[in-house]
Order: C-alpha cells, then structure tokens, then sequence
C-alpha cells in the first residue's frame, strides 16, 4: 500500500468516526427525549404536586444526560481518531496530563462551576420550572447546565447564574408554594368581628370545587401579625400548587374586598383633609 492509498484510508476512517459519532450522538439524543418526555407526559397527567416534582426532575435529568452524552462521544471520537492517524495515545494523554493540571489551576472556577452543577442534579436541590433565588437572582429555572443555571425573572430578563457561585439556594416551589396576603382593617371597626368574617371568606374559597384543587391544605387565618400607621394586619397563610400561587392570591384578594365591603367592615386608605379658609376680611 502505497502513502497515498494509506492517507486516504486514513481520511475515510476518520470520517467514518466522524459519520458513526454524529450517529451515536443523534439517536441517544432522540431516546433520551423520547423516555423522558413520555415518562414526563405521564408524570404530569396525573395532576399529582409530587409526581408533577418527579416530572421537573426527570426534565433536568434528561437535559444533564444529554450533555454528558456529546462529551462522551467527542472524547470518544478524539481518541479513536488520533489512533487511526497513528497517533500514540499514552505519550499524549501523560501529555494532557501535565497541560490539565495546568489548565485546572486557572480553571478553578470552571471546574467548581461543574461539580456544583452536578451537585445540583444529584441532591435534587431545584428543578426545571421551580422558582428559586439563587446567588441574589430569583426566578423561574429554564436550564440547569453543568457550568450555568439558567433563570427568567418576572420581567422576562435571562440570567445565568454560574453553579459554583451559588452559596445557599432558596427553591420557593419545592413541592408546593407558600402563599402570604395580608389584609388591613381600619381601626374604627371591631378585630374580632374582622378576623370571623375573613375566616369565612377563607373557608368558602376553600370549598370552591373550582379553586380548591389549587390548595394544598386549608387556609390558616393566623390573626392580628402588625398594627399599622393606618390599620390592624390581619394575615392569611396558604399552602398551593407552585403554578397556581399568583392566581390564589389575586382571587382571595378580589373575594376579601368583596366580602368586607358586604361586612361594611372598611379597608384604611390615606385619607385628605383640605381645610378651605376665607381669608377676606
């Protein structure tokens, strides 16, 4: 065999490598979301807060998967490469060695980056669709990569917040979301009297067929939390579903207005007194 002949040989093993790769690397990808998309279906169709947890889990597992799976097959694909081109791969990994450790003093950062991430998947501390607060940024998690987490705040901005900067992760939608309102009442009317009627108007949001299933567990009227500038704090605490927390909130408000306006129980809001003097004598 001629040089020539043993070039091209070369060339077409290589871009056999490269075919059979991009192969290995499409079809994993594809079964890889195929598992866990129908076992995220299947998951999320039973309206369960735990198995709709189980869901986002498996979501973020399926994404770390995926990218564990193309740096499996380009590493793979490198050695297997250098080989056919006659490469010696002990001389050159003793090499990459030495060049690694190098690189792995100043890519401190980037390698806690990484094992935090991994940390992140393993322990379970938050999930794809949770809200958290992470390193002062709180948000809705859209990716969780091995370097990055990815979060959407309420504006809509997108932040990526590096995993080895994290110190402590607050997940506000672990399993279910702590709702607070709190519901001031004017001086002038009579707390207990208050508290009785926002006790009910809890308790017949509760029992709404349309709304109940969005709650965890009843409502806590947990009585008088503050006396304001202008009013007595009455505080309600509710347990929901993470997806529904805005929506139980604004609900129970418009029924709280509703329901203390039909008590003729007043909510205090500032009030102006424009004292008009005639100063013609």
């Amino acid at each position: 065999m001629t040089i020539t002949d043993e070039i091209l040989t070369q060339i077409w093993q290589t871009a056999s490598i490269v075919v059979v790769a991009i192969a290995v690397w499409l079809i994993g990808r594809s079964l890889i979301r195929r598992w866990g998309g129908r076992l995220q279906e299947h998951l999320e169709s039973t309206g369960d807060l735990v198995h709709r947890a189980r869901a986002q889990r498996i979501a973020t597992v399926s994404q770390l998967a995926s990218a564990v799976l193309v740096i499996i097959v380009i590493v793979v694909a490198i050695v297997t490469g250098l080989a056919v081109w006659g490469v010696p791969i002990g001389p050159l990994v003793a090499s990459l060695s030495v060049v690694g450790i190098a690189i792995g003093i100043g890519a401190q950062d980037l390698v806690k980056d990484i094992i935090a991430g991994v940390f992140v998947i393993v322990e379970d501390q938050y999930a794809i669709g949770d809200v958290v607060q992470l390193a002062d940024v709180s948000g809705s998690v859209e990716e969780i990569r091995l370097r990055t987490t990815v979060l959407r705040d309420l504006d809509g901005s997108v932040h990526h917040v590096p995993n080895g900067a994290v110190r402590v992760a607050t997940n506000l939608t672990y399993e279910y979301s702590r709702v607070v309102v709190d519901l001031a009442v004017a001086y002038e009317e009579p707390i207990d009297r208050a508290i009785e009627v926002i006790g009910d108007i809890a308790a017949a949001f509760a029992a709404d067929p349309e709304w109940s299933a969005a709650l965890v567990e009843d409502p806590k009227v947990l009585g008088v939390d503050d006396l304001g500038d202008s009013g007595v704090t009455v505080r309600v605490l509710f347990a929901t579903d993470p997806d529904l927390r805005w929506q139980v909130k604004r609900e129970f408000l418009r029924r709280a207005k509703n329901g203390l306006d039909a008590e003729s129980i007043e909510i205090p809001y500032p009030h102006v007194t424009i004292d008009r003097r005639d100063d013609r004598r």
